[in-house]
């Protein structure tokens, strides 16, 4: 699970927080008033590494402007 810190904890004690994602490899989410703002994520040198999590999540529209059908819009809800 990712870690959540606010703004006011965060700017004090940037760089331990740096070393930690770093040092971890885990991400920290960082709110403003109890809302997620920011996401820390360690840098990746292999950008494939980060496509990987992206492979079979898009669905390919041979014609995207083609009308929707009525028996469409029951599955799409």
């Amino acid at each position: 699970m990712e870690k959540m810190i606010s703004k006011s904890q965060f700017k004090p004690r940037a760089l331990q927080y740096f070393r930690e994602i770093e040092k971890t490899g885990k991400e920290l989410i960082i709110s403003d008033r109890g809302k997620p703002v920011l996401k820390i994520i360690p840098y990746k040198e292999n950008p494939e590494e980060a496509l990987k999590a992206l492979r079979n999540t898009v669905i390919k529209y041979e014609d995207p402007t083609e009308p929707v059908g009525l028996e469409d819009w029951e599955i799409l809800k």
